[in-house]
């Protein structure tokens, strides 16, 4: 069986008029997602605003994260830039007793498959307790695991390196490693990732989706017919159509004006994009009222 299977939403975080981290609002939101369907949260992912977000601000919210009802069900997105904070980041977590960290490689510069290699070595040789899920995502780090690649990280390391999300869509259909968790990074590859043999999903649109993904999957392993996946689908390429941030914050705010607050330089939806996601959401008969009725 894999390490982690199921529903995971890349959870977001909730920022205050003063563009300081709400710890507490930030906490509340992934665990409502979780109550509404997700087996777990990645915290501080790319939809969190991860890279903008201060050392001092994560540190704060890991603290108060560790009480929280839902502790086993986080993912710790502890990926920077730096090697050093990324491994200083994941003493502090561990101190704290996370286990689980999501974490891409860093971002602007030109490397192989080695020098990633060396990279995930160097964390794993300073926690060798970790366990991580690798993010692939060529859009934002400019790199793209090969499936040579990973077969090597989990040869080399096969306690430590227990899955990987898949967000560059090139790993999900090729690659099959034993007791491996594979977790596309779209809606749109759940039912057929789950037939392909992955794990679940890990992605920004959950926030919102939640209940109807949750649906598929639990439908696929009792062999109910499928009933939901299409709106799931259709949810997802109409979110799609923007910034996933963007078009998550605009969502949440027509409940809570606090998600109307993202860090520079992200912004919300223009009120002609709102009116646009708001209209064609509803055509599917999904609205801001139905998902935060849990």
């Amino acid at each position: 069986m894999s390490k982690i299977n199921g529903i995971y939403a890349a959870s977001m975080s909730v920022i205050n008029d003063d563009l300081t981290l709400d710890v507490k609002k930030t906490i509340q939101h992934a665990e409502m997602i979780i109550d509404q369907g997700c087996h777990g949260a990645a915290i501080f992912g790319s939809t969190g605003q991860a890279q903008l977000i201060s050392i001092s601000e994560k540190i704060n919210l890991l603290n108060q994260l560790s009480t929280s009802k839902y502790k086993e069900k986080y993912i710790i997105g502890t990926g920077l830039n730096s090697l050093s904070e990324t491994i200083n980041l994941m003493s502090v977590a561990r101190s704290l007793d996370f286990k689980k960290f999501l974490i891409m490689p860093p971002a602007f510069y030109k490397y192989s498959d080695r020098d990633v290699i060396n990279f995930y070595s160097k964390i794993i040789n300073a926690h060798p307790e970790c366990q991580i899920i690798l993010y692939n995502f060529e859009k934002l780090s400019g790199y793209k695991f090969s499936v040579e690649c990973v077969k090597e990280l989990v040869r080399l390391f096969p306690k430590q390196i227990i899955g990987v999300k898949d967000s560059s869509y090139n790993l999900y259909e090729n690659l099959k490693i034993d007791n491996f968790s594979i977790m596309p990074g779209s809606e749109s590859k759940l039912l057929k990732g789950l037939e392909l043999g992955c794990s679940g999903i890990i992605t920004a649109t959950c926030n919102v989706t939640s209940t109807l993904a949750r649906k598929v999957y639990d439908d696929f392993f009792e062999k109910k017919e499928q009933t939901a996946n299409q709106k799931l689908c259709d949810v997802r390429n109409t979110f799609e159509k923007y910034n996933l941030i963007s078009g998550l914050h605009t969502f949440y705010s027509k409940n809570d004006l606090i998600y109307k607050n993202v860090l520079p330089p992200l912004s919300i939806l223009s009120s002609k994009e709102e009116k646009e996601l708001i209209d064609n959401l509803e055509k599917l008969n999904f609205s801001t009222r139905s998902t935060m009725a849990a």
